[in-house]
């Protein structure tokens, strides 16, 4: 009895890390990056066309590095059930929806006003990044408006949304490498596609958890009432 209690027990808690440490894994991608080009604007690198627009306007992509950042590690922390049912998911949420929200809104700044060299970009790309920096930002004011009502599983899937959309560099860069290895550069179209395919996949997957989440939390809410109405009877 107690080998078979322990077993589901030490089940429960590997997975319970495992998705937030996944997360942070694939968020170093684009915090190292981020890095690499704040050091280049803090130590007065050389300017070539590739990144004269960070030079030339730092603020946003700062803006956009920082709140990225700290908006990928907290939120992936946010996935952890056990921090879920602490105060802690509260005083970080604080500070992960406003870092959301600088770097859905920094982004559509660059995308609107910096001038991306056309080899950085592809066919309706923009277009795209418009439409999901708006939509993350969307998502973040959704999920304030939720849980200032109480309404938590709301609140949960828009966020969930918001961070699928916020980890999509992390992504782009699991679709971009096997391509990239087989193929070559892309292509502009393609790279458009690919850009896509990888805030596609978050989405899909946000979706999936969304779903999973909703149908545990029938089970759990339903099984009390089943159970009074056994004891009832």
């Amino acid at each position: 009895m107690t080998t078979a209690t322990a077993r589901p027990r030490a089940i429960r808690r590997r997975p319970e890390w495992l998705v937030p440490a996944g997360l942070i894994a694939l968020s170093l991608v684009p915090i190292v990056a981020g890095s690499a080009r704040l050091t280049q604007l803090t130590t007065g690198a050389a300017v070539t066309a590739e990144n004269a627009r960070f030079f030339d306007s730092p603020i946003p992509v700062v803006a956009h590095i920082i709140g990225s950042s700290v908006f990928l590690v907290l939120g992936a922390l946010q996935f952890a059930p056990s921090l879920r049912r602490r105060r802690w998911h509260r005083i970080a949420g604080r500070i992960v929806a406003p870092s959301g929200l600088v770097s859905a809104l920094s982004a559509l700044w660059m995308t609107v006003f910096y001038d991306i060299p056309s080899p950085l970009t592809g066919p309706g790309l923009p277009a795209i990044r418009i439409v999901l920096g708006t939509t993350m930002a969307a998502t973040i004011v959704v999920a304030f408006v939720a849980i200032r009502r109480g309404d938590v599983r709301t609140h949960s899937a828009w966020m969930t949304r918001a961070y699928a959309i916020g980890m999509g560099a992390g992504t782009q860069v699991l679709v971009f490498l096997p391509y990239t290895l087989l193929v070559g550069a892309p292509a502009p179209v393609t790279y458009t596609l690919l850009m896509a395919a990888g805030w596609a996949i978050n989405l899909v997957i946000a979706e999936l958890v969304i779903r999973r989440r909703t149908r545990t939390g029938r089970r759990r809410s339903g099984a009390p009432m089943a159970a009074t109405g056994a004891h009832l009877s």
